[in-house]
């Protein structure tokens, strides 16, 4: 008598992936990314925010020196625009602007610029003469 054997699909000789796994794989992989890409693109929000207030206050200390030099704060040159560090032919995120209000008072801001204008929270970020900090949002100093 002539037996047969029949081996399983799943047996050693098996080899790859069912669709089934496969659809498991990339499902898994979906979730991930809706959950880490939002949370991301708020970090990034948060890093190009910090290195544009690091500007305004180095920016600042710069109007002092120039104050304590020239007795004015009127004329001074100052940058115009923050770029991600390290970055070459990147875009803009802060266009920083100064006003002379008078010999004894300024005012510097930063206005959000190309994909930074997404950070609602905190808008325009501003220091004064006197130290003072402020933006159209809350808790963003």
């Amino acid at each position: 008598m002539k037996t047969i054997t029949r081996t399983s699909r799943m047996g050693k000789s098996a080899l790859g992936f069912t669709l089934i796994e496969l659809m498991i794989v990339v499902a898994i992989i979906g979730i991930l990314s809706a959950i880490a890409l939002p949370a991301y693109r708020q970090y990034v929000l948060r890093a190009n925010r910090a290195d544009a207030q690091a500007i305004l206050m180095e920016s600042a200390q710069f109007m002092e020196r120039y104050f304590t030099t020239n007795n004015s704060y009127e004329d001074a040159p100052l940058l115009s625009s923050v770029s991600p560090k390290g970055a070459t032919g990147g875009s803009i995120k802060y266009n920083i602007s100064f006003s002379a209000q008078s010999a004894t008072a300024y005012a510097l801001q930063a206005v959000p610029n190309g994909g930074q204008e997404d950070d609602t929270s905190c808008g325009t970020l501003t220091v004064s003469n006197t130290g003072a900090t402020g933006a159209d949002g809350t808790g963003c100093w």
